[in-house]
Order: structure tokens, then sequence, then C-alpha cells
């Protein structure tokens, strides 16, 4: 089975950092896309950032710059370095999985394999 846990989120002023981790198990990393999204209170979830199986990144548009994507396949975890925060980046951020290709991997519909998210705040 596969399983994803996101750790790392917390509480941060506007302008600092924070990283997420997503450990995986029962993923075969040369197989399967991974991404981060995230879910603020009242609106739908949305792609932040996604790597294939070779590891190329792909951002969301909103994240370019500020947000990175990055796995490391000796500790099976995907890591999401966030730097100059926003209010706007409030939210509750989740790790997600599938097979590789995907269509849209910026869509959460492509995802089968999901953790419980880890809660970000910015004030």
């Amino acid at each position: 089975d596969v399983q994803l846990v996101e750790s790392g989120g917390g509480s941060v002023q506007a302008g600092g950092s924070l990283r997420l981790s997503c450990e995986f198990s029962g993923i075969t990393y040369s197989t399967y896309c991974m991404g981060w999204f995230r879910q603020a209170p009242g609106k739908e979830r949305e792609g932040v950032a996604t790597a294939d199986t070779d590891g190329d990144p792909s951002h969301a548009a909103s994240v370019k710059g500020r947000f990175t994507i990055s796995k490391d396949t000796v500790k099976n975890t995907l890591y999401l370095q966030m730097n100059s925060l926003k209010d706007e980046d409030t939210a509750m951020y989740y790790c997600a999985a599938n097979y590789c290709p995907l269509v849209g991997p910026l869509m959460d519909y492509e995802y089968h394999n999901w953790g419980q998210g880890t809660q970000v705040t910015v004030s």
C-alpha cells in the first residue's frame, strides 16, 4: 500500500520560510509522479508543485520563484521548500502520488494517493 505522511507545517510570519516533508512508502519512485497541493478554507484544492519520475519539477505560477519541490529517493522523502511566504499561502498542504505519466500533473484528479495534510499558516 502507498503511504504518504506530511510534516513540517506550522505558523510563520510573512516573508519567512518553511520546508515541508512527505515521507512515502509503497512507491517505486521510477514509476510515480508526486506533487504538493494545498487547500485554503472555502477554496478549491490547487496544485502547487509536482515532480515526475526523473524529479523534473513543475511549479504553479503563484509560487514560481518562491517554492521548490525536490525528491530524495534515498530517504524516500518529497520536499517543498517555501520561501518568501505570503498570507495567501495559508492553507492545508497535501502530498499526492500516482503512476506517471500524467496528462495534467497539477490537477488533483490525476492523483489517487494522498497524505493527511499539514497546516501552514502565514500571518
